[in-house]
């Protein structure tokens, strides 16, 4: 599986990035999922949606960001509103090769290339 993210970039708090993540080389993948890293600490969980398009936020980012999925075209976009200078990270999307916890980073086995978003104040 080859997962492509976009959509990073730079904006002023309180703003919106959309980020997209196209999967290519399976026709169908269990659940996808986004993660970031800021400079310094771990990767952390954000969001996932499963194919049957149940849904899991951080609590940091609930009521904020809103995960939706293409399943026809295996792609998963994370729409980022209200954005805070702490939300700035390299965002990662990734997918599994067999369902585990979409909520852990050890669930995912493919991962994409990572996209940088800025949040300034």
């Amino acid at each position: 599986v080859q997962l492509q993210a976009c959509g990073g970039g730079l904006v002023q708090a309180g703003g919106s990035l959309r980020l997209s993540c196209a999967a290519s080389g399976r026709t169908f993948i269990t659940y996808m999922g986004w993660f970031r890293q800021a400079p310094g600490k771990e990767r952390e969980f954000v969001a996932a949606s499963r194919g049957d398009y149940t849904t899991y936020y951080a609590d940091s980012v609930k009521g904020r960001f809103t995960i939706s999925r293409d399943n026809a075209k295996n792609t998963v976009y994370l729409q980022m509103n209200s954005l805070k200078p702490g939300d700035t990270a390299v965002y990662y999307c990734a997918a599994p090769v067999f369902y585990k916890d979409p909520t852990k980073s050890g669930g995912y086995d493919y991962w994409g290339q990572g996209t940088q978003v800025t949040v300034s104040s």
